[in-house]
């Protein structure tokens, strides 16, 4: 043959289409491997994939059931929190209920106590101003007595009579000095 058709022949040849007996050997290989795959390869696939699926789906079921546990304690502990907070309530009422009662306490046996010291205190003065007034009686009396000895020259010892005069004359001072008080 001539190179010439030779060459011809060659670029006749189209190369991106093989030839027929590379394309049969081929088929062949892949439907082989492919029955081996699949017969070998793919149940394996499946069983690691559902396995893998039930772990998923029991993981969110234990996640879901999780969750809602969470939620319950959460709300128990919002409960108890609640609780507590009222209970702290009404112990601050409480006690402020019995601090008032104790100031008010304090407050009346304070004014029983200052009751009792403004009466002793009117008490003792009016014990100081009878005794006063007694001794005082009893100076003036005297002075009195002594001055009008002095006067009438006379001395006038007599208790009796002395004492009386005292008393008359001392009852129309203090009668003159209530009108006094009672003008203004």
């Amino acid at each position: 043959m001539n190179p010439l058709v030779q060459l011809a022949a060659e670029e006749a040849e189209n190369p991106l289409i093989p030839p027929i007996p590379e394309l049969v050997i081929g088929f062949i290989a892949f439907a082989i491997v492919f029955g081996f795959l699949a017969k070998k390869l793919l149940p394996t696939i499946n069983k690691v994939l559902d396995e893998r699926r039930e772990a998923i789906e029991g993981g969110m079921e234990k996640a879901d059931a999780a969750q809602t546990e969470a939620e319950s304690v959460l709300e128990q502990y919002k409960a108890q929190l609640a609780e507590a907070r009222h209970e702290a309530a009404r112990m601050r009422q409480e006690a402020q209920e019995q601090g008032a009662v104790i100031l008010q306490e304090m407050r009346a046996e304070g004014q029983r106590q200052r009751e009792e010291i403004i009466a002793a205190g009117h008490a003792q003065i009016e014990a100081d101003r009878k005794a006063a007034a007694a001794a005082l009686r009893r100076d003036v009396g005297k002075l009195a007595t002594e001055l009008a000895g002095k006067i009438v020259g006379e001395s006038l010892e007599d208790y009796t009579r002395q004492s009386g005069t005292v008393d008359r004359f001392l009852d129309a001072l203090e009668d003159s000095a209530s009108k006094a008080e009672a003008t203004r």
